[in-house]
């Protein structure tokens, strides 16, 4: 090609080898295809890499320059048939792990980019699909905890071969595609853009092993398909939109992979009478000009019951009243957040000439 090999990479020419890596990682996951990238600018961006990560090739480039690709039909640029897309966007990957420099190694960008593979046994095997339910709950349910019953269809592991895919009595053998090694090397393109990538083998799934007969109930995958109520226990103070995790109870993976997990995310319906704020809860209490001016004693709600509340004698409008303890309770940790009472006086509309005689009278005796 007749670009710029530094220019692609946004490099100086007397970059260094870490230099090199670093910025092939960054532009790498910019212009990826799987994240939305353009394959024309990633595959220039790994040519590049190619070239200037190997001293022998980079040499050879400085010396030669938009003339590289003829000096390499001429032979001069030896080593060029082994070129491999992902194998150098695994090297450069895993060179962030090595450095200790906190960087993601290759597997957990290889897999943010095509999918999950975390949990993978050492064949590796896909563990099941992680599962994510709703559950909607009262505020009153989410004061006190509960337990709640959801019907879940999932993967589960087959009883019949206890995950294994072989028939009752099968035996296994050596599956012939991988030679037992449960992984095989697929390769696309040609020529110069070759692309090599190591994968699960189809035949055994990972196995290394496949059954001289499979199982009549699973086909051979080692799960099925079964709707089962499941019984969850949300905890007391839970806050609307949290998550809760249930390990291993999501989808059986294949062939006796574990299981992924199961995902519960409350949703805490609303309650009229409170507004909730973390552990806090928050009560409006309309009181009359004569319950604000004489104070009164006050049955007011909380979600644990009706508790007195005593308004003092000239309390304003606007005032907080807090009831210590009177909240939430406070997930995983001891005690309970508090319940502030928003007092308001309610001012009458319509007055009877009595009422209007005795406010008159009230106001020349407060004046």
């Amino acid at each position: 090609m007749s670009e710029d090999y530094y220019k692609i990479l946004g490099l100086a020419k007397n970059a260094s080898p870490d230099d090199i890596k670093r910025a092939y990682r960054k532009l790498a996951q910019q212009h990826h295809p799987d994240k939305g990238g353009d394959p024309a600018k990633f595959k220039e961006i790994n040519e590049a890499y190619q070239v200037l990560s190997d001293a022998q090739k980079k040499s050879q480039y400085d010396q030669f320059g938009t003339t590289f690709e003829q000096a390499q039909a001429r032979g001069n640029a030896r080593g060029f048939e082994g070129f491999r897309d992902f194998s150098s966007f695994a090297e450069a990957f895993n060179f962030g792990q090595a450095e200790g420099n906190g960087g993601s190694g290759f597997e957990d960008i290889f897999e943010g980019i095509f999918g999950g593979s975390r949990g993978r046994g050492a064949r590796g095997q896909r563990r099941g699909q992680n599962i994510g339910v709703d559950a909607e709950i009262s505020l009153e349910e989410a004061f006190k905890g509960v337990d709640k019953e959801i019907n879940l269809r999932r993967s589960v592991v087959c009883d019949r071969c206890s995950g294994h895919g072989a028939e009752q009595g099968s035996k296994l053998k050596t599956c012939q595609t991988c030679k037992g090694a449960g992984q095989v090397e697929q390769r696309t393109g040609g020529g110069f853009f070759s692309f090599s990538q190591v994968v699960i083998c189809p035949e055994c799934q990972g196995q290394g092993k496949i059954p001289e007969k499979v199982c009549a109930k699973c086909g051979g995958a080692g799960r099925v398909k079964e709707s089962k109520n499941l019984r969850i226990k949300i905890p007391a103070g839970i806050s609307d939109g949290q998550v809760i995790s249930l390990v291993g109870q999501g989808e059986a993976g294949a062939h006796g992979a574990p299981a992924g997990d199961l995902y519960v995310t409350a949703h805490v319906r609303s309650d009229p009478r409170f507004a909730r704020e973390g552990d806090n809860l928050f009560y409006d209490l309309l009181i009359s000009f004569s319950q604000a001016a004489l104070g009164d004693k006050i049955e007011v709600p909380t979600l644990g019951g009706w508790v007195n509340l005593k308004i003092p004698e000239g309390i304003e409008s606007g005032t907080n009243i807090r009831l210590d303890g009177k909240g939430m309770p406070r997930l995983q940790r001891r005690g309970f957040g508090d319940m502030i009472v928003r007092v308001r006086i309610k001012t009458p509309k319509r007055l009877s000439r009595k009422a209007k005689e005795l406010l008159e009278e009230l106001k020349k005796e407060t004046e």
